[in-house]
């Protein structure tokens, strides 16, 4: 993967525009993964990644000292799915009792039943550890990249990684 490092003059430009593409191009499936595992479904994911490129694309001046737009990238769509979340937890907290909570059959139905049974065992885990075995084990990141990614240290990223592991063995053993 390559690393480009746009200037705010580059991204007013033509040569900005097609850089901003060339980063749609190359990281929105990735991304798109990222969100979907963390928002439990398609569209809000693609949503997501959406909203961040729409920002990168209309202030192009939030590129200028990033060394890693992947990793900026990455870190953008963290924080739009914890956006997400929140609303979504404010939502639940105010919609009417009597109204089912019915999840995206298109989310996991073409997941075989296992695999099924592990994203929603990941998804039950408490947020810090979800976010964190999503980027240590679907993501492939590294602890230093987690931790930046998340803004916490490694050791948060570790005891993190260490107790999701164990909830997901245990609820998971049969």
């Amino acid at each position: 993967m390559t690393t480009m490092v746009l200037s705010a003059p580059e991204c007013h430009g033509r040569s900005g525009a097609s850089d901003v593409a060339e980063l749609y191009a190359q990281h929105r499936l990735p991304l798109t993964r990222l969100a979907v595992l963390m928002l439990g479904d398609l569209a809000s994911a693609e949503d997501a990644v959406q909203e961040v490129f729409v920002k990168l694309w209309s202030r192009s001046e939030l590129l200028e000292n990033v060394a890693s737009p992947s990793a900026y990238l990455r870190t953008a769509v963290v924080n739009r799915a914890r956006s997400v979340q929140r609303r979504r937890k404010t939502e639940r907290e105010y919609r009417p009792l009597f109204v089912p909570d019915v999840e995206a059959a298109e989310a996991t139905a073409m997941l075989p039943l296992e695999h099924r049974e592990v994203v929603q065992a990941v998804r039950e885990l408490p947020t810090r550890q979800r976010e964190v075995v999503i980027l240590r084990y679907w993501a492939d990141l590294s602890e230093t990249d987690i931790a930046r990614t998340l803004g916490v240290t490694r050791g948060t990223v570790k005891s993190a990684a260490s107790r999701g592991m164990r909830t997901l063995s245990e609820r998971l053993k049969d």
